[in-house]
C-alpha cells in the first residue's frame, strides 16, 4: 500500500482524520473520551475555526490500520455534535506542523545557529542575548530534522502544534446547511 507521499506502508500506520464539529462546549472532551474509552492514543490534535460560523474543525493522526480507522470514524458519527468524518490518509494531502523552539544562542554560535535556521526555512521570532526562539512550519519529518540539529547548540524549550490537513484540488468537504448549527442574535440570548 501506498500512501498520499508515496511512501510504502503496511496494514499499520499514522491515519489522518478530519472532524466537522458543532463549536460548543464539551465536544473536544467527547471526542477525546471516545479514544480514550476505546484505548486509542492520539498522536496528535488540533482545533481550530472554520469558514463557517459555528463550526470547527478537528485533525486527529493516530496510529491505526484502516479497518480500526473505519471502525473510529462510525463511532464518532455517533457523537452528538460531529457534522461531518473525513478520513484524509489515503488522499493527496497538504500537511503542515508548526513548532516554536527555544534554543541557547550565544555570542560565539548565534551566526551558526541562524544558518542552521536559513537552511530549514525557519524564522527567529524572538532574540536574547543568550537565546533565540525560532518558528518552523512544514511536515513532521523537517521539523525532526532541525531538532536534531539544533541539538547540539541545547534545545531550551520546545512546543509544536500537530498535524493540520487539507486535501489538494478544488473539492471541498460538504456539510449540508441543516446540520449547521443556527447562531441565536445577541440581542434575543438571554
Amino acid at each position: 500500500m501506498t500512501n498520499h507521499n508515496g511512501n510504502q506502508k503496511n496494514g499499520d500506520e499514522k491515519q489522518t482524520l478530519v472532524l466537522y464539529v458543532e463549536d460548543k462546549p464539551g465536544v473536544l472532551n467527547r471526542v477525546a473520551s471516545l479514544f480514550r474509552r476505546r484505548a486509542f492514543n492520539i498522536e496528535s490534535l488540533t482545533v481550530g475555526h472554520t469558514d463557517l460560523e459555528g463550526v470547527s474543525r478537528m485533525t486527529i493522526v493516530l496510529d491505526a490500520d484502516d479497518d480500526i480507522a473505519i471502525r473510529v470514524e462510525a463511532n464518532l458519527y455517533k457523537l452528538v455534535n460531529v457534522l461531518r468524518v473525513e478520513n484524509v490518509t489515503h488522499t493527496p494531502t497538504v500537511d503542515r506542523d508548526l513548532a516554536l523552539i527555544k534554543v541557547k544562542a550565544t555570542i560565539e554560535n548565534r551566526a551558526e545557529v541562524l544558518q542552521v535556521c536559513d537552511v530549514f526555512r525557519a524564522r527567529v521570532v524572538d532574540v536574547a542575548t543568550d537565546a533565540l526562539i525560532v518558528e518552523i512550519t512544514g511536515a513532521e519529518d523537517k521539523i525532526d530534522g532541525l531538532l536534531d540539529v539544533l541539538k547540539p547548540f541545547g534545545i531550551l524549550e520546545m512546543v509544536r502544534t500537530g498535524r493540520v490537513s487539507m486535501t489538494r484540488g478544488s473539492e471541498t468537504p460538504t456539510i449540508h446547511p441543516e446540520f449547521v448549527p443556527a447562531r441565536v442574535p445577541e440581542e434575543n440570548a438571554s
